[in-house]
């Protein structure tokens, strides 16, 4: 083997992890955002996370789940939200907070919110009515 094909290969064979690398697709991203703390809301990530699993949704193998915890800063929430819809992830998680949902309502109408509350989320403006459906037709 010349010399001159023993680089060529061996540069070759180098470039192998940046190919593989730039094959991979990244996961999609959820932003789950909490006013609370992790410790305080542990059973809720858990069953957060079973639900993912039970549509099929492993966290770190088909999707990647980005935490945000605030501790009742409020005043965080804009600049989170701006950061999230820039990045473009895939969903933003919103669970038990009528703050939050709204406030990512506010910050994009493209990417899908997942929210959790305890009111009305028509009555919230978190979505709208819809007409009540036509009478289903027999026969």
């Amino acid at each position: 083997m010349k010399r001159r094909e023993f680089i060529a290969g061996l540069g070759g064979v180098a470039a192998w992890p940046l190919a593989a690398s730039a094959q991979q697709q990244a996961l999609p991203v959820v932003g789950y955002i909490d006013l609370s703390n992790a410790d305080a809301q542990a059973r809720n990530v858990a069953a957060f996370r079973k639900g993912l699993s039970e549509t099929g949704y492993v966290e770190g193998q088909n999707v990647s789940v980005e935490y945000h915890w605030l501790d009742g800063q409020f005043d965080r929430l804009p600049a989170l939200l701006a950061e999230l819809v820039r990045r473009r992830v895939a969903v933003i998680a919103t669970p038990g907070s009528n703050a939050a949902s709204l406030a990512a309502k506010a910050a994009t109408t493209t990417i899908p919110i997942v929210f959790d509350v305890g009111e009305d989320p028509v009555r919230l403006g978190l979505v709208r009515s819809c007409p009540p459906s036509s009478t289903p037709r027999k026969g």
